[in-house]
């Protein structure tokens, strides 16, 4: 099935990514948007890269803008302004390395109380790389209490194979649009857009001598 246009979308979602720089944030990023069904467009910005993707969940044609740390998280260069307007927020961490899931409280969901300014906004936890099972060191049950304490969605995935990643990006997408509020910016965006749009090519084609 063909991905929406860029032209035609109901909503405009605003999507972090976040943990440690090696538990494979870009990796399933990557692996999101590069799935053969759908479009995608790369614009990378100073310190952060972002991916946009077109999809279709709940009824409503999407626009996801996924941005993800880069590793920049390592040198603490990521400031609130990474962190401002967004709708949904993914905690990654490697099912394989402690410390990741250890920094998930001790480090991140501070960051995200410090810097979000959008406190209605969705979060979802994501353990990665569970093709690597004989090498787990964090249980799926943790991984789930941890979830729940903190109040956000909860998916295993893997990268390298796929298993999961559409879903937990889809997941996200459609919990953002059961909040009356999220939905709303979102398709506040799109309505701006569209009228920036109608009054650039009303000044371009009024724009010639009579």
């Amino acid at each position: 099935m063909a991905s929406s246009p860029a032209s035609s979308y109901d909503c405009s979602f605003k999507v972090l990514l976040i943990g440690d720089s090696a538990v494979g944030k870009s990796s399933l990023l990557v692996s999101f948007v590069s799935a053969a069904h759908i479009d995608d467009d790369i614009a990378p910005t100073i310190g952060v890269d972002f991916k946009i993707k077109f999809l279709s969940v709940g009824g409503k044609k999407l626009k996801l803008t996924i941005w993800d740390t880069a590793g920049q998280e390592r040198f603490r260069t990521i400031t609130s302004s990474y962190y401002r307007g967004a709708h949904g927020i993914i905690l990654v961490y490697d099912v394989t390395k402690r410390e990741s899931f250890t920094n998930l409280a001790e480090v991140w969901t501070k960051e995200i109380e410090l810097h979000s300014t959008n406190k209605e906004c969705v979060k979802m936890l994501v353990g990665n790389k569970v093709d690597k099972d004989e090498d787990r060191m964090v249980t799926k049950e943790e991984g789930l209490a941890f979830a729940q304490e903190c109040g956000c969605l909860f998916v295993e995935s893997s990268a390298k194979t796929r298993e999961n990643v559409e879903k937990c990006f889809e997941e996200l997408a459609l919990k953002i649009l059961e909040v009356p509020s999220l939905l709303e910016e979102g398709s506040s965006v799109v309505k701006r857009n569209t009228l920036k749009q109608k009054q650039e090519n009303s000044n371009q084609s009024g724009g010639c001598c009579q």
